[in-house]
C-alpha cells in the first residue's frame, strides 16, 4: 500500500524512515564518544568551539531579533550573501544561520552545503524560553510541532507526501513510518488501512493534510502550537468520510435525522439499493430480511454501528456490527441438532455444545454488551420496573412475591396463603422501592459512569460541569434508598403486623432531607442541559441513542428517567397513608406512619420552599447576563424580581425617543435598560459553556423610594396602552417625567400599575397604594405629540411638573378644590407658590373615584 511504501529524496535518504532515531543520535551525545573523551591526556587542552549566528539578508533587518540573540547572549553577524562570509568553514566557529525564507535560493544553497539553518521563530522562542538554541541536523524554522511524532496513511501521490513531511520537520515534528505506540497524530487520507484502525482503537488524533498546511501557515506565530485541541479538532478526519450511507427499516423521521447526521459527520446518503453505497445502516427490531442480495463490498450494519462511531468521533469496525439475518445457516444447523433422534450420542453431544457455545460468542461480540444490573434479580419485568405507580390489585392479582420476600430466614415463620392488607400494600412499597433502586442504578451505571470514564475514544463526551448539572445528587439518593430498600427486604421477610414500616421511613428522614432539594430544585435545569447539549454535540446525541436503545431503559429517553426522584417521594407518601388505613388503632405503626407521613410533607414543603429560591435566583442572574453594564448592587439575598415589562419610550430623558426600553420591576427597585444598537459577543465559562450575548443595556436602578406618582394616561384612538412616572432623584432638585408606551399585550396596563404601585407604597411603608395613581389626558402630558417619536420638547405642563413637586400627604379632595379647571394654570401663577413642596398636581390629574379605589384595594 502506500502508506508503507518508502520514498527516497534527491540525496538518497529515505523520507519517511524514522526521523527520531536522527534526532535521538543530535540530542544525545553517545555513549562511545563519551567514554573517548573520558580517557583523552587531560594535560592536552580541548580546542574550545565558539557558536555563532549569522543573520543572513532579512533576517539581519529584524530588531526584534537582534534583541532576542542579545537575551540569550548569543554573538551575530549580518550578511547578505554567503560569500561575505569567508570563514564559515572553520572548525573554529560552530555556524547557525538564520534564514526568514526558506524559499529563497539563498536556503537551498545552505542545505546543499549542509549548514544548520533555523528560522527567525525559534529565535524568538528560545528567547522568550530562555532556552539555548537547538541543535537539529535539518532545517528547523519554528517549534510548531515541537514533540509531535506523525504517521501517514493513505497517501499515494509521491510529490505531496514528500512536501508533507518537508514542513513538519521544518515545524520540528518527527515522522514514523510504521505506526506504533509512540505516534502523537495520524495523518490520514484515507478511512482504510490498518493504521487508521490502530489509532482508532488507541484513541490517536486523525487529521486531515490540511491541519500541515494551516499549520505552516502560522509558523511566524511564537505561541502557536499545531497540537492546540481547538485548532486540531478543525481538521480531524470526520467518522464518515468517503462512505456512502443507506437507510433500511427507519421511521421517516429518524431516517431524515440519520441523514442530516451523515452530513455533518463527513458522509453522503444514497436510497436503498444505490449500488454506490458502501453502508447499509439496518434497523434490526423491523428488519428480519434484506429486499435484495447486497453485493459483496457492502457493509450491512446494524443501527449501533452509525452512532458507536459518532459518539468516538471516529469510523468503528464494522465486523463487530455485521447485520446477521434471523434464520442463518449456524442457527438452522443448531435447531437440526436439538431435534436428533438419538440425543445419547457422545459426538452429536459434543457437537450440539460447540454450536451453541459458538453462536453464544458471536451474540456477545458487540462492545456495547447489555449491561445488567446488580439488582436485577429483584426487578419484575421491564414493564413494572419503569412503573412506579403499581397499584395493589396489578401487583397482587397474579399472586408474584419478591424473590427475596421468598427467600427463607431464620428468624421468619411460615406466612399463611392469605396475607392481610396491610401486607399487601407493604409488599407493593418494597416492590415500587426495590425497582426505583433499579432505575436509579441504571441511570449511575448507563449514562453517569461511562460519562465520567477517563480516557474516552475521541475526548470527553461532556464537560464534567455539564454532567454534574444533568445527574447532581443522584448518586446521594441511591445510597438512601438502597438502605431504605435494604431494610423493607428485611422486614418482609421476617414480616409480622406489629413491624413497623414508618420507623424506616423517619430513620432516614434526615438524609431525604438532604439529598432531594438540590436534585429536584434543579431539574429543570438538568433537562435543559439534556437537550442543549443533544443538539449542540453530535457525540452526545449518539451515545443517548446507544443507550437509550437498550433493555435496561424501557425505550425511555435520559429525562425521562431523570423525572422518577420527582415522581417518588410524593408516591411514597400515598403508599404509607395505605398502609395507614389498613393499620389497627391498637398497633404502634400507627402513629409512627403518621410521623413519617408528616416527615415526607417536611421535605416535600422544604422543597418546593427551596425551588422557589431556586427560581427567584435564575431569573436574578438571567437579568444580569442579559444586561450589559447590570450595577453589582442590584443582587441582594432580600431581593426579588416581581415582573418584567417590555416598552417604547416616549420620552427623551433616559434614551431616545422611540427606543425599545425594557422594565424590570424588583420588590424594592426598578431597573431600566434598553436595546443595544450593536450585540457584543457572547461569553464563554471556563467549562466551555457559551452564554447568549446581552441585549440590553443598563440605563439606570431606580429605587422605588424616588417614584412620586404613576400616571395612567387615558387611552384614545393616537394614544394606547401610555403610562408615566413622576420621579424625583436624590442628585436633582426637581421631578422627572418618564413616559413609556406598553408593547405587549400582557400583563393588563391596569395589572401592571396596581403591581408597581403597591410594591411601591410597601418601599415607602404606606397602606394606601391606590392614593399613587393618577388618570391624565394623552393631550396635557403631550403623549400624543411623543408618539410620532419627534424631538419637540414638552410643553408648559412638563415645565410644571418638572419645576414643582407633588404635594406629600394632602388628600385627593383638597387638591381638586385648589385647583379647579381643565386648563393648566400658568407658569408664573405656578411661581408665586410660596413652597414647592406644598405645590399639588393640578386638576387635569384626576384622582380616581373612591369607589375605584376601594375596589383597587380590595383587588390588592
Amino acid at each position: 500500500m502506500a502508506d508503507n511504501s518508502t520514498l527516497v529524496s534527491e540525496t538518497g535518504r529515505s523520507l519517511l524512515a524514522d526521523s527520531s532515531v536522527l534526532d535521538s543520535k543530535i540530542i544525545e551525545p553517545s555513549k562511545e564518544n563519551a567514554f573517548r573523551a573520558a580517557v583523552l591526556d587531560v594535560e592536552e587542552e580541548m580546542p574550545q568551539i565558539e557558536t555563532r549566528v549569522v543573520l543572513v539578508q532579512e533576517a539581519g533587518k529584524r530588531e526584534e531579533l537582534l534583541k532576542a540573540l542579545e537575551e540569550i547572549k548569543m554573538p551575530y553577524i549580518k550578511t547578505d550573501t554567503i560569500e561575505e562570509l569567508g570563514d564559515s568553514d572553520s572548525p573554529e566557529f560552530e555556524t547557525i544561520f538564520v534564514v526568514s525564507d526558506f524559499q529563497a535560493p539563498i536556503f537551498s544553497n545552505l542545505c546543499k552545503a549542509d549548514c544548520r539553518v533555523i528560522g527567525p521563530p525559534v529565535v524568538l522562542h528560545c528567547a522568550h524560553q530562555g532556552e539555548p538554541l537547538p541543535f537539529s541536523c535539518r532545517p528547523l524554522y519554528c517549534a510548531s510541532m515541537l514533540n509531535l511524532v506523525l504517521c501517514f496513511t493513505g497517501f499515494r501521490k509521491k510529490d505531496e507526501l514528500v512536501k508533507l513531511v518537508t514542513l513538519v520537520h521544518h515545524m520540528g515534528g518527527i515522522i514514523r513510518r510504521d505506526f506504533s505506540s509512540k505516534v502523537t497524530h495520524l495523518v490520514a487520507n484515507s478511512t482504510h488501512g490498518d493504521k487508521f484502525r490502530i489509532a482508532v482503537s488507541l484513541g490517536i488524533p486523525i487529521v486531515k493534510a490540511e491541519w500541515i498546511y494551516k499549520a505552516w501557515e502560522k509558523r511566524n506565530e511564537i505561541d502557536f502550537s499545531a497540537a492546540d485541541d481547538n485548532f486540531r479538532n478543525q481538521f480531524k478526519v470526520p467518522p464518515f468520510q468517503d462512505c456512502m450511507l443507506s437507510f433500511l427499516g427507519f421511521s421517516d423521521d429518524e431516517k431524515a435525522n440519520m441523514e442530516e447526521m451523515t452530513e455533518m459527520q463527513g458522509g453522503h446518503y444514497l436510497p436503498v439499493g444505490d449500488e454506490r453505497c458502501t453502508h447499509l445502516v439496518v434497523e434490526e427490531s423491523t428488519v428480519k430480511d434484506l429486499p435484495f442480495e447486497p453485493l459483496k463490498k457492502l457493509y450491512v450494519v446494524k443501527q449501533e454501528w452509525f452512532w458507536g462511531s459518532i459518539q468516538m468521533d471516529a469510523r468503528a469496525g464494522e465486523s463487530m456490527y455485521l447485520f446477521e439475518k434471523s434464520e442463518s445457516p449456524d442457527f438452522k444447523k443448531s435447531v437440526s441438532l436439538l431435534s436428533l433422534s438419538t440425543p445419547n450420542s457422545n459426538r452429536k453431544r459434543r457437537r450440539l455444545k460447540e454450536t451453541l457455545a459458538q453462536l453464544t460468542r458471536e451474540t456477545d461480540l458487540s462492545p456495547f454488551p447489555p449491561r445488567k444490573r446488580p439488582s436485577a434479580e429483584h426487578s419484575l419485568s421491564i414493564g413494572s420496573l419503569l412503573d412506579i405507580s403499581n397499584t395493589p390489585e396489578s401487583s397482587t392479582a397474579n399472586g408474584e412475591t419478591p424473590k427475596s420476600c421468598a427467600r427463607p430466614s431464620k428468624n421468619s415463620t411460615p406466612l399463611p396463603l392469605k396475607q392481610s392488607a396491610r401486607w399487601q400494600v407493604a409488599k407493593e412499597l418494597y416492590q415500587t422501592e426495590s425497582n426505583y433502586v433499579d432505575i436509579l442504578t441504571t441511570i449511575i451505571q448507563l449514562f453517569q459512569v461511562p460519562l465520567e470514564k477517563e480516557g474516552q475514544l475521541g475526548g470527553p463526551i461532556l464537560a464534567q460541569e455539564e454532567i454534574k448539572t444533568i445527574f447532581g445528587s443522584i448518586p446521594d439518593i441511591l445510597d438512601v434508598h438502597t438502605k431504605i430498600k435494604e431494610d423493607l427486604e428485611d422486614l418482609m421477610i421476617n414480616w409480622t403486623e406489629s413491624k413497623s414500616i414508618g420507623d424506616i421511613i423517619l430513620k432516614y428522614s434526615k438524609d431525604l432531607l438532604k439529598t432531594y432539594p438540590p436534585f429536584v430544585n434543579f431539574f429543570e435545569m438538568s433537562k435543559e442541559t439534556i437537550t442543549r447539549c443533544e443538539k449542540q454535540k453530535p457525540r452526545f446525541h449518539a451515545f443517548l441513542k446507544i443507550n437509550q436503545a437498550k433493555p435496561e431503559c424501557g425505550r425511555q429517553s435520559l429525562a425521562e428517567l431523570l423525572i422518577r426522584p420527582v415522581q417518588r417521594l410524593p408516591s411514597v407518601a400515598l403508599l404509607l397513608n395505605d398502609i395507614k388505613k389498613h393499620t389497627a388503632e391498637e398497633n404502634p405503626d400507627k402513629i409512627t406512619l403518621e410521623r413519617a407521613i408528616e416527615s415526607l410533607k417536611e421535605v416535600m414543603t422544604h422543597i418546593n420552599e427551596d425551588k422557589r429560591k431556586t427560581e427567584a435566583q435564575r431569573q436574578f442572574f438571567d437579568v444580569v447576563y442579559e444586561v450589559d453594564g447590570c450595577p453589582a448592587n442590584l443582587l441582594s439575598s432580600h431581593r426579588s424580581l416581581v415582573q418584567r415589562l417590555e416598552t417604547v419610550a416616549l420620552g427623551d430623558d433616559l434614551c431616545d425617543r422611540g427606543e425599545q426600553v425594557t422594565l424590570f420591576l424588583f420588590n424594592d427597585c426598578l431597573e431600566i435598560a434598553r436595546k443595544r444598537h450593536k450585540v457584543i459577543g457572547a461569553f464563554k465559562s471556563p467549562h466551555g459553556h457559551t452564554r447568549p450575548p446581552a441585549s440590553l443595556k443598563h440605563v439606570v436602578l431606580m429605587p422605588l423610594s424616588q417614584i412620586k406618582k404613576v400616571l395612567d394616561i387615558r387611552e384614545t384612538e393616537d394614544c394606547q396602552k401610555a403610562f408615566a412616572l413622576v420621579v424625583r432623584p436624590p442628585t436633582e432638585l426637581n421631578n422627572k417625567l418618564l413616559s413609556f408606551q406598553m408593547t405587549t399585550e400582557e400583563p393588563r396596563k391596569e395589572d401592571w400599575l396596581k403591581t408597581l404601585c403597591r410594591h411601591v407604597a410597601n418601599t415607602i411603608c404606606k397602606a394606601d397604594a391606590e392614593n399613587l395613581i393618577y388618570v391624565a389626558d394623552p393631550d396635557s402630558v403631550e403623549v400624543t405629540r411623543a408618539f410620532s417619536f419627534s424631538k419637540t420638547p414638552k410643553r408648559a405642563l412638563r415645565r410644571a411638573l418638572m419645576s414643582h413637586s407633588a404635594t406629600e400627604g394632602r388628600s385627593p379632595s383638597s387638591a381638586n378644590e385648589g385647583y379647579i379647571g381643565s386648563r393648566l394654570t400658568s407658569t408664573s401663577s405656578l411661581a408665586g407658590v410660596p413652597s414647592p413642596s406644598l405645590v399639588s398636581l393640578p386638576s387635569i390629574f384626576e384622582r380616581r373615584s373612591h369607589t375605584l379605589s376601594r375596589s383597587t384595594t380590595h383587588l390588592i
